[in-house]
């Protein structure tokens, strides 16, 4: 049951991250319990453009650690010419790590 709501949830977010994202590059975000990742993906060449995780940036608590990883992220996407993304949450829940990633990876330069 759990399974089927997320994977429900996961897909109403990947349906309106795609009607909103037009020429823009996606973020998507993975949670696990140990560890957070995330990626910038170029969906019409099926490419990743960027990717960052909290295995090799470690800092405090699995928050703080998240926020790492967006500015991290926020950091490589800028060198390589990516300003304009759409933020695919997934099948998380907006808030916590998902959203501390997200604000990080908005103050490191990121527009969406």
């Amino acid at each position: 049951m759990a399974t089927q709501t997320m994977i429900r949830r996961k897909l109403r977010a990947r349906r309106k991250v795609r009607t909103a994202a037009g020429e823009r590059l996606r973020l998507s975000v993975y949670r696990s319990s140990k560890h957070i990742y995330a990626q910038i993906i170029d969906d019409s060449k099926g490419v990743t453009v960027a990717a960052a995780n909290s295995a090799a940036v470690k800092t405090g608590s699995k928050t703080d650690t998240a926020a790492a990883v967006g500015k991290a992220l926020a950091e490589v996407a800028l060198s390589r010419g990516v300003k304009k993304v759409v933020f695919d949450r997934g099948s998380y829940r907006y808030h916590g790590r998902v959203k501390a990633l997200a604000d990080a990876a908005r103050e490191g330069g990121l527009d969406f």
